[in-house]
């Protein structure tokens, strides 16, 4: 790797990660003023109200690497503008809750801008000999890939640093892909500027932490995720596009866990409850912090598995990967995350 390369890496996520930490003490006095407030109650983890606009900081680092760094573009701005929204809904929602379908809308302008005016398009798709042109299915297949990574990072964030955590293990991952490929490309510099945005969040949003991201910040993540694995999806190669997925495999199958858990009970989807994979490890009586470490050991190895995959050995990726995916299968056959089973040790259902 040229010297320079390296510098400029180093620079990027050490600009971003002051500015977050040094602004974020600022966010905290906002989120305080405006009552931005995650109060307790019975389904929620922390014992005192706590600040949620945290968001507000990782968005802030967004916009201050990217005037540094980056060059403006018609996709750029795209994505600023749908930023923009995702955030603004964020904050709205953060101060004072909306209904869910409200936030939808949001989301759906905000993929919908990066898709026409940004042209970030998943046109075809080649795989096990097989080559598909979406034509016109383009543009909802990619919103929906858009909405799909918004609300999977939505859904994951209920521990402290979970959410920032496992941001942070894909931005490090696609920018350890993308140096060793040579891609020095937008996506390159958005995930190194993220990279540090998330970590200089995590100083005050590690367990035990000070303030929440919110709305506002898991939602501006997933969506920001879904820019950077759309840009890095250069060729029709399915894997270009899997791979990155891969590396947010817990956030992904949390998700679809729910999905499948409250459509078997016959409730709304977007019904919250506690019976997500970090709340089943803290029925296994582990306290927040090793229940947060647990879940980023484990996306650090389905990180790994995608390195080795596309720099080194793709069999060898695909047995880590087998691996991994057995081992999440098997714990949840014994926990509550799809089927409820009677076990002493976990909590009695409540909703969240």
């Amino acid at each position: 790797m040229e010297l320079n390369i390296m510098l400029k890496i180093i620079l990027m996520v050490c600009c971003t990660f002051f500015f977050v930490a040094l602004f974020i003490p600022v966010v905290k006095k906002i989120a305080n003023h405006v009552g931005a407030l995650d109060i307790p109650n019975e389904r929620k983890v922390h014992k005192k109200p706590m600040p949620r606009l945290g968001g507000i900081g990782i968005y802030a680092g967004f916009l201050f690497g990217y005037m540094i760094f980056c060059e403006p573009t018609p996709l750029m701005n795209s994505v600023l503008i749908g930023s923009f929204i995702i955030v603004f809904t964020g904050i709205v929602d953060d101060i004072k809750p909306i209904k869910a379908k409200y936030k939808l809308i949001g989301q759906f302008l905000a993929a919908l801008i990066v898709v026409c005016y940004g042209g970030l398009l998943i046109k075809d798709l080649s795989a096990f000999g097989f080559y598909i042109n979406f034509g016109y299915f383009s543009y909802p297949i990619t919103i929906l890939f858009i909405l799909g990574c918004i609300n999977c990072m939505n859904l994951i964030d209920g521990l402290d640093g979970l959410a920032g955590g496992i941001s942070s293990i894909f931005f490090l991952t696609i920018g350890i892909i993308a140096t060793m490929k040579g891609s020095f490309n937008t996506s390159f510099l958005l995930t190194f500027i993220m990279l540090g945005s998330t970590l200089g969040f995590l100083v005050y949003n590690f367990n035990p932490a000070s303030i929440f991201m919110g709305d506002s910040g898991s939602m501006f993540l997933g969506f920001i995720i879904s820019v950077i694995t759309l840009m890095g999806y250069k060729n029709v190669m399915m894997s270009s596009l899997i791979i990155p997925l891969l590396i947010l495999a817990i956030p992904i199958l949390d998700t679809l866990f729910a999905i499948i858990r409250r459509s078997l009970k016959g409730e709304k989807v977007s019904e919250p409850d506690k019976y997500h994979i970090h709340h089943q490890l803290l029925n296994r009586n582990l306290s927040q912090r090793a229940t947060v470490v647990c879940i980023y050991i484990i996306n650090l190895l389905f990180a790994f598995a995608s390195i080795v995959y596309v720099l080194k050995d793709q069999i060898l990726g695909y047995f880590i990967y087998g691996v991994l995916l057995l081992i999440v299968v098997f714990f949840v056959a014994k926990t509550n995350v799809v089927f409820e089973h009677k076990n002493k040790n976990d909590s009695k259902s409540s909703k969240k």
